[in-house]
């Protein structure tokens, strides 16, 4: 039995895509990189890798009996890799001992600060790609789909419901309803979750609690948040995590009608462990 160096490198390497979408799997960090909708789509590439080491495995090891061709072999009978062959080996792995090394990273105020401003929020017609409710033609099987009938019934509730709690399910669309329609929600009670968003301009008692909307992946992350008012706001520093209860009322940002939340309770709370919340798919029955 011969024994193929670089094979094995190759075999190191499938075996080391595998380990890592099969961690992000196990401890549920993969939808710290992507929209819950592609997790299908994520195992079944880590299954592919698994398929493919399996494979070569068996190309490690070569038979003594092997028939050698000088002239036309699709292999090296040689296990010397040169320096084109390790820059490219290099390049693979790159990204691979990064993922090891490095835990996936929440993002934070400072990157909805590179991002420009969350205030004011644009108007429909602007929003439609990022915070839709309906995508009839690409909806695909997610943690955060809800059929025809369902999501009715909740968007009927916001209009009815005493107090609007911004819970991770319906936050986009409940998010985009009272930006479009702010007059509608004056005056209602409220209570959400977010991180400490502090923009340039805001007074001193202003803040703004904010999330990531995650549309496909990490990349194109956009920041939502509701202005919030209260007198000790310049006490928290922007990353802090808080749970607002207050009551609804508008107020002009930058020449623009925006809802403001004029806080009755507040209080620090943990990050949660799925810190970002996702557009709502229809599922078409």
């Amino acid at each position: 039995m011969r024994f193929h160096f670089q094979q094995f490198l190759r075999a190191i390497i499938l075996a080391g895509f595998s380990l890592f979408f099969i961690r992000l799997h196990v401890t549920d960090e993969i939808t710290k990189y992507v929209n819950p909708k592609y997790v299908m789509m994520s195992q079944i590439a880590a299954g592919i890798f698994v398929l493919l080491l399996l494979i070569q495995i068996f190309r490690i090891w070569e038979p003594d009996g092997h028939p050698h061709c000088h002239a036309g072999c699709g292999h090296d009978h040689h296990s010397h890799v040169g320096v084109g062959k390790r820059v490219s080996f290099f390049i693979i792995l790159f990204p691979l001992l990064v993922g090891f090394a490095f835990p996936p990273a929440v993002l934070n105020a400072s990157l909805a600060e590179k991002k420009g401003t969350v205030l004011p929020p644009a108007r429909a017609s602007q929003q439609q790609d990022s915070l839709s409710a309906i995508d009839h033609q690409k909806a695909l099987p997610n943690d955060n789909y809800l059929s025809q009938a369902e999501y009715k019934q909740k968007m009927e509730r916001l209009k009815n419901q005493t107090v609007i709690v911004m819970n991770e399910e319906v936050f986009a669309p409940y998010y985009e309803e009272m930006q479009n329609h702010p007059e509608s929600y004056r005056g209602k009670k409220i209570k959400v979750s977010g991180f400490v968003y502090k923009e340039a301009g805001l007074s001193s008692h202003q803040l703004v609690i904010s999330r990531f909307l995650i549309t496909h992946c990490l990349a194109d992350a956009s920041v939502i948040g509701f202005l919030t008012e209260f007198e000790k706001a310049s006490q928290y520093q922007p990353d802090t995590w808080m749970e607002i209860e207050g009551t609804l009322q508008i107020t002009t940002y930058n020449g623009v009608e925006v809802p403001v939340i004029k806080a009755d309770k507040w209080k620090v709370i943990p990050q949660p462990s799925q810190p970002y919340i996702y557009p709502v798919l229809i599922k078409i029955l």
